[in-house]
């Protein structure tokens, strides 16, 4: 644990400089050794007097599990110094503190009861306060955004930001129908009123829902703390991820599922 708490402490000193540094991963650290160093990370937080308010996953995509040696998703806490919601779903983002910011448009959960896992959305969703679109900032202190999902563990999960747009709750009458939307819905990605990238529901393990079930399964197979009611769990993108530059603004729509289009103007 003290290795762990050293490279937590160079990780959290690269992003407070602004300074690049070799990724963990070259030097040998394994997926476990990065949960450690995610854990030490949060105790620095914690001693700093914040707290974690929810998980954001990564590398919800299966297809590249087996190239990534994964046999799941990887995670790590978000805190509520970095989550916020959009006011009448717009923001403003300063971007001044960071190295190398993107954006990503994800589908986000409040849990409204605690989860342990799951392999069926309805069961996932009945655990479910409410749903939302957001933009998670991701930003990136190894040289040229390169990275493996250990190095993505280690880096408290890339994780910058997380922007909520206004949500919609969910009921147990509403669960069938929001089950068959999230597989099914498309986002669209504008960049100053051009459209830079398009996703679906299914590039988040086919179902927003089922990556929070998947996330569930391994965090308790990790002997984790289970997700708790009142979390945030940020899904997975639903499409590439950008790089942000000040003045940009953005904006994220969805088609087929009840849910506003969120923007953010970009700020150095």
């Amino acid at each position: 644990m003290a290795d762990a708490r050293a490279l937590a402490v160079e990780i959290a000193a690269a992003y407070a400089n602004r300074q690049l540094i070799e990724a963990p991963a070259n030097s040998g650290l394994d997926l476990a050794g990065a949960y450690a160093v995610e854990h030490a990370l949060v105790q620095l937080r914690q001693a700093e007097g914040h707290r974690t308010v929810g998980r954001k996953v990564g590398f919800a995509n299966k297809a590249m599990w087996r190239v990534l040696k994964l046999d799941t998703l990887v995670w790590a806490h978000m805190y509520d110094d970095t989550v916020r919601h959009a006011d009448g779903n717009e923001a403003t983002l300063s971007i001044a503190k960071m190295v190398a910011p993107k954006i990503e448009p994800e589908i986000v959960f409040r849990l409204r009861k605690p989860l342990d896992g799951g392999t069926d959305a309805g069961m996932v969703l009945d655990c479910v306060e409410s749903v939302a679109l957001g933009f998670e900032i991701i930003d990136c202190v190894f040289p040229d955004w390169k990275f493996t999902p250990i190095d993505f563990v280690a880096a408290y999960g890339l994780h910058a930001g997380l922007i909520v747009g206004a949500p919609l709750a969910v009921t147990a009458a509403g669960i069938p129908a929001l089950v068959d939307q999230l597989a099914s819905f498309t986002v669209t990605l504008q960049k100053n009123g051009e459209t830079i990238a398009q996703g679906s529901g299914k590039n988040s393990l086919k179902n927003p829902a089922l990556c929070l079930g998947e996330l569930g399964s391994a965090i308790e197979k990790q002997g984790q703390a289970p997700l708790a009611a009142g979390e945030y769990v940020s899904s997975g993108t639903l499409t590439e991820s950008q790089f942000l530059a000040p003045g940009d603004a953005w904006k994220a729509v969805i088609e087929g599922l009840e849910l506003p289009a969120l923007t953010v103007q970009v700020t150095a």
